[in-house]
């Protein structure tokens, strides 16, 4: 099974290999409302880690979804251009955003794994 993990900006990673799917956690999807448009970002283009990569809006605000690893984009969701409630409905699952091949792994170091994030959590309320 893939590990995932979380950046404190609550995006999650999953990661298969030298490819990262990067999407929002449920709890931030929780705070954003119901989601009415997704911009994503283009196959091709590289971020740095913490780049703004994708916008998110939502009957509520619209956010910037950051890179929370380095890499190129190598993969975008385009159900969520039909369906951006698929982020509201499955946030850590059908509702990715993109896949980026890894150009820096060590990052992932920096990132929480699913207890340290419930944890993160906590000490937001």
């Amino acid at each position: 099974m893939a590990e995932t993990r979380y950046s404190q900006d609550h995006e999650w990673v999953r990661i298969d290999g030298d490819i990262a799917t990067v999407g929002i956690s449920n709890h931030a999807q929780e705070q954003l409302g119901d989601v009415v448009f997704v911009e994503l970002p283009s196959v091709g283009k590289s971020f740095e880690r913490r780049d703004a990569m994708a916008v998110v809006e939502s009957v509520k605000a619209a956010s910037d979804l950051y890179a929370p690893v380095s890499g190129e984009v190598v993969e975008v969701n385009d159900a969520l251009g039909d369906d951006p409630a698929l982020v509201n409905s499955g946030a850590e699952s059908e509702g990715w955003f993109c896949k980026i091949k890894l150009s820096k792994p060590a990052e992932l170091e920096g990132l929480m794994d699913g207890d340290a994030y419930q944890s993160f959590l906590q000490t937001l309320s």
